[in-house]
């Protein structure tokens, strides 16, 4: 048997009010929480360690409903396992975000019309930190109010001195080991940001631009390319074509004539370029496209850049200070102006990178970039999955990781930024690079400054599960929490965030993995499935939702949905109907103290209960057990629905009214019953408190007169079953459920009662007759009793006196009507695919569905012809 965690006097039920109001419970009850030090954490505990980071959100902004998703399932996580006795951090803090912060306060500087550079980088720097204060508490508060049990004492934030130290100690080791280099390479660079941003920056999508085809050379050495970005052309500096294209043998070393330049350049013979593919040729700008960057370096190419980096173009001659755009429509002009267009598509739907934070379309740009050789530490990352170390979660998304990681491209970490942590390089007057640790002397004296750029985002927050544990300094904390537990967060940041943490933690922390499992979830989408997006119109502020319903009902809506790895839908009527099953435990665990529930003294023996009682406490365990299952396989959806199905159909719809007529009885029988539905509501209420905090706290600290639920022993399954217990209830259930169907089918209300005579000896239902009639609203025969409707179910018999209850004649009037029309259905369906012709000609989806229509027909008439047969002749 289970065992309740407090053996306390419960409060007086006149302690709880007779309606829930979230408003006036949720604030109050978390700063409690706060104020006693729930959710701090000890080093220096022998408790096992539990510890999971929060994924942290942009100091720029507010959550939104995808964080209130993802903090929800870490607090569910962590909340269980400190009442299972783990030492649990959960590690809040926040990130710096270079890009995203820095647009904003640009954007404030402009509205009183200045810009970064009007400032200097230190005073725009410190107008940063001053906007961060100003602004960075409002997330706290938002997770306050969703009841996140973090551990607050140990905020961290990407820039402060102690992540700034592990930064600069990473930074210099990698650059010591060969693994950080500086070189001129392409890399995608944003015009509106101004820097170069990361691969996984970029987001791609299909815009309406123009292939245009056009003649480079003059007579027999004249050779036709294409391109979407014709203004390119002016840095071309070759042609190239596939060394075994006879088409083009001729030309393979020769010069040609560039339009519009006055210059000439070279046919180089490539095995890159796809014979098959367009005319064969292609152009090859090394300035300003990785490819042609590649086919460059192959053949000792120039690299003319002849766009700077606003987007501007640099080229002499009439084009120079042109937008890139206003350029390309001009230099096709001219080409078309000389003969020199071929063809023209417009418009040409092709794929276009665009800056994931200002959603400018990116430029590929030649620059001097800092680079991170990342081959020995993807490999390692991949490693670390394939032999098990770190578990992927769901299991699907390991070929998506490894996918990525045994693919990665050396990640470029420079960005042209103020804002962010700077690269710990100098630079000397002839040409020394100096790197300085976090306790070393930077060079100093004439001609000596540091690298101008900072650190992409990604670097600094790629450190989090070890930086927030005081890493490089060997502390009690890193000793005790690293590795972490488990990893949280969505599948979108697997590239970003999660395979950065597993190169960086599996290096900077010798082999040792950051986490021992990564748990993805989805996306939170609206209600139709649609992605949500303030430009959409859909996106929803969870703190509305919260206001009006309480942040409970928000939480157990986004968990009831959240299935590993899939997307979430959510709208405002689940929101509701979370809200209704939030009522429903306060509503009924109030009735059950109101008649005796109690958790005083252990459990009475099964022998002293009722087959109710062992069935329910039989159904608790099984509970038990499900639930305990689902969490250890992160399935939050399914332990979620569980514990409501338990919760309402078992505990509220069942027990609770089956144990009524226990109570009415009084004596032994009810005193067990009481002490049985009160462990019940104990157990249950402990169960639900991981997703559901703050009513589950009220009610438990009423029943039970315990301190806090959040501390209270999470429960265990006693190994209790009661398989003919629970078997005697199925069956009692199955005759309440086929008698109210009967009654409804008649057209009687819920609550209206008729004479009945149940006929019960030989089964187990008989000690269950005064349950049965309360719960069907059956009067005693009486006389004059007539039985105008007779069901048998499950071994039992139910009569029924419906003389008084309902127009008989009516009602088979009525059925006679909607059998008619059931069988005038089935006709024309049968005739419909009894036709050879129509079923020929029909399309599939149409023959389908007439298909349905012929089946439900038969159900409407099996159905409607037995109602017909219990009612009694007019």
């Amino acid at each position: 048997m289970t065992e309740n965690s407090q053996q306390q006097t419960p409060a007086p039920t006149s302690e709880l009010p007779t309606q829930y109001a979230p408003a006036e419970v949720e604030g109050p009850l978390y700063e409690r929480w706060v104020e006693r030090g729930y959710f701090d954490v000890d080093p220096k505990s022998e408790k096992p360690p539990y510890t999971i980071v929060i994924p942290p959100p942009n100091v720029t902004g507010s959550l939104h409903l995808g964080h209130a998703f993802e903090h929800t399932l870490i607090d569910a996580l962590t909340r269980r396992k400190r009442m299972q006795g783990f030492e649990t951090l959960w590690q809040p803090g926040m990130d710096h975000a270079g890009i995203a912060t820095q647009n904003v306060v640009e954007r404030e500087l402009a509205k009183e019309g200045l810009s970064r550079h009007d400032l200097g980088r230190e005073a725009f720097v410190e107008r940063v930190w001053q906007w961060k204060a100003e602004s960075g508490g409002q997330i706290a508060g938002q997770m306050r109010r969703l009841g996140n049990g973090v551990a607050w004492s140990r905020d961290r934030f990407t820039m402060d001195e102690g992540l700034s130290r592990a930064v600069q100690t990473v930074f210099k080791k990698m650059f010591d080991d060969g693994l950080i280099y500086r070189a001129e390479r392409i890399s995608n660079w944003c015009p509106r940001c101004l820097t170069a941003i990361s691969d996984i920056e970029v987001d791609y999508q299909d815009d309406d631009g123009e292939l245009v085809s056009m003649k480079y050379g003059e007579g027999e050495d004249t050779i036709v390319v294409a391109t979407t970005r014709a203004e390119t052309m002016l840095g071309d500096t070759a042609v190239a074509v596939h060394p075994d294209d006879e088409r083009y043998a001729h030309l393979i070393g020769k010069q040609i004539k560039l339009p519009l330049t006055g210059r000439t350049i070279p046919v180089v013979a490539d095995t890159h370029v796809d014979p098959e593919f367009g005319t064969g040729a292609v152009k090859v700008t090394p300035a300003h496209d990785p490819n042609d960057f590649a086919i460059g370096q192959r053949h000792d190419l120039e690299a003319l850049e002849v766009l700077d980096e606003r987007g501007i173009i640099t080229a002499h001659g009439p084009f120079e200070g042109l937008d890139r755009f206003e350029a390309r429509s001009a230099i096709v002009a001219a080409l078309r102006a000389e003969g020199r267009i071929v063809a023209e598509k417009r418009p040409y739907v092709h794929s276009v990178g665009h800056c994931s934070r200002c959603k400018t379309t990116l430029e590929p740009r030649l620059s001097l970039q800092w680079w991170v050789k990342v081959e020995t530490l993807a490999k390692a990352a991949g490693d670390a999955v394939r032999d098990g170390r770190v578990n992927i979660h769901p299991a699907d998304l390991s070929q998506r990781y490894f996918d990525w990681v045994d693919n990665l491209n050396d990640w470029c970490i420079s960005r042209q930024l103020w804002w962010g942590h700077r690269i710990p390089v100098w630079h000397g007057p002839n040409g020394e690079i100096v790197c300085v640790g976090p306790d070393e002397q930077a060079p100093s004296g004439e001609g000596w400054h540091q690298d101008t750029d900072v650190l992409d985002t990604w670097f600094s927050s790629g450190l989090w599960p070890f930086s927030t544990l005081g890493w490089p300094e060997q502390t009690e904390d890193l000793a005790k929490f690293y590795p972490n537990s488990a990893l949280v967060t969505g599948y979108d940041l697997m590239f970003f965030w999660v395979a950065r943490m597993m190169m960086f933690g599996l290096y900077a922390m010798d082999g040792e993995i950051p986490f021992k499992t990564i748990a993805f979830h989805g996306m939170v989408r609206d209600e139709h499935g649609k992605k949500m997006s303030k430009s959409f119109g859909n996106a929803v502020n969870p703190l509305d939702w919260m206001d009006t319903y309480g942040s409970d009902a928000l939480r157990f809506t986004l968990a009831r949905g959240a299935n590993p790895g899939i997307d979430v839908p959510i709208g405002e009527d689940w929101v509701q109907a979370s809200r209704n099953f939030a009522n429903k435990i306060w509503n009924a665990t109030r009735f059950a103290l109101m008649n005796g529930a109690t958790v005083e003294g252990l459990l009475p023996e099964p022998s002293e209960m009722t087959a109710t009682d062992r069935w329910i406490l039989s159904r608790l365990n099984k509970t038990v057990a499900e639930v305990d299952a689902f969490y250890d396989d992160y399935q939050f959806a399914k332990l979620s629905d569980a514990l409501y199905h338990f919760a309402w159909d078992e505990v509220f719809d069942w027990y609770v009214e089956l144990s009524k007529t226990t109570f009415m009885a009084g004596g032994e029988p009810a005193k067990v019953s009481s002490r049985v539905l009160g462990e019940v509501l104990d157990v249950m209420l402990r169960l639900l408190h991981p997703v559901v905090p703050f009513v589950t706290e009220t009610l438990w600290t009423t029943l039970t007169g315990g301190e806090s639920v959040v501390i209270a022993d999470w429960p265990t399954d006693s190994g209790f079953r009661d398989d003919a217990a629970e078997q005697e209830i199925a069956t009692l259930q199955q005759v309440v459920t086929e008698v109210r169907r009967f009654k409804g089918d008649q057209g009687l209300k819920a609550g209206q009662r008729v004479p009945a005579r149940l006929t019960l000896d030989g089964t187990a239902l008989a000690a269950h007759e005064p349950a049965i009639r309360q719960l069907l609203k059956l009067q005693p025969e009486g006389e004059g009793f007539t039985a105008t409707a007779t069901l048998p179910v499950a071994g039992a018999e139910v009569a029924l006196d419906l003389s008084g209850a309902i127009d008989v004649a009516a009602e088979r009037k009525r059925l006679a009507k909607d059998l008619a029309a059931a069988e005038k259905d089935k006709a024309q369906s049968e005739g419909k695919l009894g036709n050879e012709a129509f079923l020929a000609k029909a399309p599939d989806h149409v023959v389908d569905k007439i298909k349905g229509r012929l089946a439900k027909a038969d159900e409407d008439i099996a159905r409607i012809q037995a109602q017909l047969d219990r009612l009694p002749q007019a």
